[in-house]
């Protein structure tokens, strides 16, 4: 009773803070993770009133597969991006600038917190310095496809951005695995090719040819029903059994198999939205069963970052800095990767803004981290500290950045004057 009361209660919550911030013309997102926040462990949550919020991470773990399967949806929508007719005027170009951009963030996080290391190496090791700059590369799309979807952005920079964002969990991956080989290498004393390069280059292939796997079936088994309301629910449950077997991991001798569920929903969309004729109208109909999902998504999220960071002096600064430099390398990666590439003049000058929110992936990574003897705590509460400023402000960059770039076009007059007369018609007849 008390978790279904709590989710209750963190719906409200999210919805009525979007009323709040309105007036700011603030992204809902952003509304839905502040609203996290205050109804989280941190606020009112530590007053241990039974519905009033989460009163512990215990109580958080309880619904923790809401966020899993949400992260699934969100995975499979954006699968959609890569279909290949679209691919054929920006695939080259999103292949190599996400490439391109996580490897020069990663590269200028490493620069400033090495300078970091130099400075006070009592505050941070050079292992930590190493793990944090991996840990930069990774971009949370949930946050990006939410101002896309809210603010219905079109145009050049939003037909390459969701490409990016998605190929930023791939990369992401490798520079992750192989830094944070070498960071317990440093520590250890011992180098262990298999955990630096193989493992993660197979829970790539894994994912991919689980999700492809999934894909294909999907589209088979959709040809046996006439109803849309089936094929959806078919879609939706074929989610959420992806969501379940990217949670496996499968022992091979020294290496481990394991699957990445963003690689596997994203792959399980992309083969779908090519093969099936209806996959359109399908992934457009999931993506409004979804909508209350992503609320919760975003409020349990918020719930989860931990105020207590800022307790900690150290990681404050540290944090400044790894925020400082990893805003620095998104943006000059995406800006000089772009202009490599040819792209429009605004993808160049505002692609790297929106490569800013940062999280679940990011979260993901550093639960690994805190395995590092004696740099894991400190490498956590960096990077909590980073995600609580780049989920809050984070979407209200990336909806600036699109609106600069002409993506998001101003809701017309025709548009607020209907409005208008709307609620002034309804309010008449009360």
């Amino acid at each position: 009773m008390n978790s279904l009361l709590a989710l209750s209660v963190a719906m409200f919550a999210g919805l009525m803070m979007t009323r709040v911030l309105n007036r700011w013309h603030l992204p809902d997102v952003t509304a839905y993770l502040l609203a996290g926040v205050l109804i989280g462990p941190s606020l009112l949550g530590a007053l241990h009133i039974p519905g009033l919020g989460f009163a512990s991470m215990e109580a958080l773990d309880k619904v923790k597969i809401l966020s899993n399967v949400a992260l699934g949806f969100i995975a499979f929508s954006i699968g959609s991006e890569f279909r290949l007719s679209q691919l054929k005027e920006t695939g080259k170009q999103a292949l190599v600038v996400g490439i391109l951009q996580a490897v020069v963030t990663t590269l200028v996080v490493d620069l400033a917190m090495l300078a970091v290391h130099m400075i006070a190496p009592q505050v941070l090791s050079l292992p930590a310095a190493i793990t944090l700059g991996a840990i930069a590369a990774a971009t949370a799309p949930a946050a990006t496809l939410m101002v896309v979807r809210q603010y219905k952005a079109k145009g050049k920079l939003t037909d390459l951005l969701l490409p990016i964002v998605a190929l930023d969990d791939a990369v992401g991956l490798v520079l992750f695995a192989v830094s944070f080989g070498v960071a317990e290498a440093l520590v250890k004393g011992v180098v262990d090719v298999y955990t630096i390069i193989f493992n993660p280059l197979i829970e790539i292939v894994a994912s991919l040819l689980l999700g492809a796997a999934a894909g294909w079936l999907l589209t088979r088994l959709e040809t046996l029903f006439h109803s849309n309301t089936n094929r959806l629910a078919m879609s939706i449950g074929f989610v959420f059994l992806t969501v379940a077997l990217s949670m496996m991991t499968i022992p091979l001798g020294r290496v481990e198999i394991g699957f990445s569920s963003l690689l596997v929903c994203m792959m399980l969309g992309s083969v779908f939205c090519n093969l099936c004729p209806l996959s359109e109208e399908i992934m457009g109909k999931a993506d409004r069963w979804t909508a209350p999902l992503m609320v919760l998504f975003f409020v349990i999220s918020g719930a989860e970052l931990e105020l207590g960071v800022f307790a900690k002096l150290s990681s404050v600064l540290v944090g400044l800095v790894y925020i400082a430099s990893r805003c620095l390398g998104k943006y000059l990666g995406a800006r000089e990767s772009s202009r490599l590439m040819g792209c429009d003049r605004n993808v160049v000058r505002y692609l790297g803004i929106t490569l800013w929110p940062q999280a679940g992936v990011a979260l993901g990574m550093c639960v690994t981290a805190g395995q590092l003897p004696g740099d894991g705590p400190l490498i956590r509460n960096i990077v909590l500290f980073a995600v609580l400023v780049y989920e809050i402000f984070g979407p209200v960059m990336t909806k600036w950045a699109l609106t600069r770039a002409g993506d998001i076009q101003p809701k017309s007059e025709e548009v607020l004057h209907r409005r208008e007369r709307k609620l002034a018609e309804a309010a008449a007849k009360k």
